[in-house]
């Protein structure tokens, strides 16, 4: 454990406070051999004294954690309400207005009615994995926040290999899914969940082709790194302009939304994966859904606009609001999206992740590289190069 933090503090790690902090505590918990055993010295230290207390520590860590959770479950209720505002709004209706002033207690009500309601299991399902697959929907979800940084040092876990976390967890969402569709037993349900998991591994690749891109001009998989290496230049999104369209079109797909929600197709499948789940375990499907779509907005931010820096403001003071804003719009342009187009064929979804977005980032990324390589203007300080 020990060789191997002390490997990987050798990489750079510029802007993680947390590195100096670490070594300190290493230096403290260092072992001796007696007779084949390992003992700690120093432990009483460790463990009790003051500044270096592991249980103020994990304090903090749950502190962190509940408050970046809560705001998120916060927005994501009223992120329902905005969206059913705005479809009103767009198709000329009024949309809720009942539960408090101007529906403002919408989201709490219909919370509170999923929360109270009875968990109805049908018969001759698998009930570990029918409850399971929500639970790991959900928990996947809210786990990818842990690395997104909303301000310099405003972050849970600031990892060297952040965009590697991310795709390995968006990966693993595809399970949660599979599950619910074959344990629910149902022809509607299985075929739903078919449909999803053949559209999220599709457009994976498209996503992991364009992140591909902002990591060789960024030069790090640090998301913090990737948004200074932006302030300091200009950003992504000037010279990756079509990669940003594209992977906005594959985050749409990836989450399942308009006009790419074939996996909920009502004229067709009902309501698929989840048609038979309902109460508490359907409403961590509901979150976990809208929790994605919030984190692929902060990601389009974070990896072409720049996340909280800003022109001609201070970023250490506002910093945490411009990535709030900043992220606010593209949650609003998955409302749009979903209120003005039509839904899709599912031939048509197909062909655009294979025979489109595909070839074509695989063009511009040879491009990028040999723009790159032409001015000399490779990453010097990549991890890739260390």
């Amino acid at each position: 454990m020990f060789k191997i933090w002390e490997e990987l503090s050798k990489f750079p790690n510029h802007f993680s406070p947390r590195i100096g902090y670490y070594n300190n505590v290493l230096a403290e918990m260092k072992y001796v051999t007696v007779k084949g055993d390992y003992w700690f010295t120093s432990a009483e230290n460790f463990f009790f004294n003051g500044e270096v207390s592991l249980i103020w520590h994990i304090l903090q860590f749950l502190v962190l954690s509940l408050g970046t959770i809560v705001p998120l479950l916060v927005a994501i209720a009223y992120y329902t309400l905005t969206e059913r505002k705005v479809m009103a709004s767009i198709q000329r209706r009024k949309g809720p207005n009942v539960v408090g002033f101007w529906g403002l207690l919408q989201p709490l009500a219909d919370g509170l009615k999923l929360v109270v309601k009875e968990m109805i299991i049908p018969r001759r399902v698998n009930i570990f994995l029918f409850i399971f697959a929500p639970i790991l929907t959900f928990v996947l979800s809210l786990l990818m926040w842990v690395v997104i940084p909303f301000n310099i040092g405003v972050v849970l876990l600031d990892l060297n290999y952040g965009v590697l976390y991310l795709l390995v967890l968006s990966g693993l969402a595809v399970y949660g899914i599979i599950l619910a569709g074959w344990s629910s037993n149902s022809k509607y349900a299985f075929l739903g969940s078919l449909r999803a998991t053949a559209q999220m591994i599709s457009y994976e690749v498209s996503i992991s082709l364009a992140v591909v891109q902002v990591v060789l001009v960024s030069g790090s998989l640090n998301l913090t790194e990737i948004v200074l290496v932006q302030e300091q230049g200009i950003y992504n999104v000037f010279y990756l302009f079509p990669i940003c369209v594209v992977f906005f079109i594959s985050i749409l797909a990836e989450t399942n939304r308009a006009p790419f929600d074939l996996a909920e197709a009502e004229a067709e499948i009902v309501a698929g994966y989840n048609l038979e789940y309902s109460a508490i375990i359907f409403a961590m499907f509901f979150l976990g859904e809208y929790c994605n779509m919030i984190l692929m907005s902060a990601l389009m931010t974070i990896f072409f606009f720049g996340g909280w820096s800003a022109p001609f403001l201070s970023n250490a003071m506002f910093g945490e609001i411009i990535f709030s804003i900043k992220t606010i719009f593209f949650v609003f342009l998955f409302v749009v999206v979903r209120a003005m187009l039509p839904r899709y064929r599912y031939d048509q979804l197909m062909t655009i992740g294979w025979k489109v977005f595909l070839p074509f980032n695989l063009g511009y990324l040879i491009f990028i590289a040999c723009l790159l390589y032409s001015f000399d203007s490779l990453p010097q300080h990549s991890l890739f190069l260390e």
